[in-house]
């Protein structure tokens, strides 16, 4: 289990990735502090969580927007890898 309470970074990549999926930093934030903690691959950490939307994505609407946040955990900080969203 990731340790919740270390200092947060965002990686370049991952900032990228969530202006191209649609993911605001505050979103990335509350996933990796309530959302649920899944294994990920090369021993990292995943957090998922949805929340309400009800807008338009791709010129389609939708209710639920699923984030999901990819986790490298370091001695004194979570390094978010990638973000990625899913909307139905």
């Amino acid at each position: 289990m990731a340790d919740r309470s270390k200092p947060i970074e965002i990686s370049q990549h991952a900032q990228q990735q969530m202006i191209e999926r649609g993911a605001k930093e505050v979103e990335v934030l509350e996933v990796i502090q309530s959302g649920e903690e899944v294994p990920a691959k090369k021993n990292r950490t995943g957090f998922r969580k949805n929340i309400q939307y009800n807008d338009v994505w791709a010129e389609k609407e939708y209710a639920v927007k699923q984030v999901f946040v990819i986790v490298a955990e370091e001695p004194d900080r979570l390094v978010v890898v990638t973000v990625f969203t899913y909307y139905f």
